[in-house]
């Protein structure tokens, strides 16, 4: 049970790293000429899709409207985040090897700041291809804006843009949950070891004092 805390952050620093196995988002747009829909997937260091043409389908269709290709190559964070995301795992497993109740808070916390801080990188990043539109473009349609949603379901002329975490979003966020059960577990021992120690003063004063008369 003592190293029940220190297994917690093993498994937060282990799911962290599934960010590098499974999609942590996905776009899918649904249109009558794509019944379907055609499925955008977002790693941590790529972008891709159901198939090796999903991409340029979808640079096509944004052509149309004057939305900028979507070249991975020339996304900066897909080259950064993975350092962030083994720096983080680094400090997880460092987390767990001094088993100490506020350093697990902290890489909580952290975690959580790190997550906001890419979310809005995201939508930053949503913003600009929704909104830089070309002069050129085929179809030009004053006013609009053909940004996804960051989160939920958006109605784009005749598409359904649908955006949502995918797998290894929800192993980053098992992994925070990790992280504050492995918290509040530490915390929870430590009151009780208090108390047992407070306790097991009392009951040592009594004995002590009938010693010495």
């Amino acid at each position: 049970m003592k190293q029940l805390p220190r297994v917690l952050m093993i498994l937060a620093a282990a799911s962290l790293m599934m960010l590098f196995v499974f999609p942590m988002w996905r776009i899918t747009l649904i249109a009558p000429q794509y019944p379907d829909g055609v499925n955008m997937y977002i790693w941590i260091n790529k972008i891709g899709g159901d198939s090796p043409g999903t991409l340029q389908n979808v640079n096509i269709l944004n052509h149309y409207v004057g939305m900028k290709f979507i070249e991975p190559d020339a996304i900066p964070e897909l080259q950064y985040f993975p350092y962030v995301i083994m720096g983080l795992a680094v400090l997880a497993l460092l987390a767990a090897a001094i088993n100490k109740r506020q350093f697990f808070l902290a890489w909580a916390i952290l975690f959580f700041v790190l997550a906001a801080a890419g979310v809005y990188d995201f939508y930053l990043w949503e913003y600009d291809y929704g909104h830089n539109l070309s002069p050129n473009a085929p179809i030009k349609i004053p006013g609009a804006s053909f940004q996804p949603p960051l989160f939920g379901t958006k109605v784009i002329l005749n598409f359904i843009a649908k955006s949502f975490p995918h797998t290894g979003g929800y192993f980053a966020g098992l992994s925070a949950l990790l992280a504050v059960a492995a918290w509040w577990l530490k915390s929870k021992m430590k009151k009780n070891e208090t108390q047992q120690a407070s306790s097991g003063d009392r009951a040592a004063k009594p004995g002590f004092l009938h010693t010495v008369a």
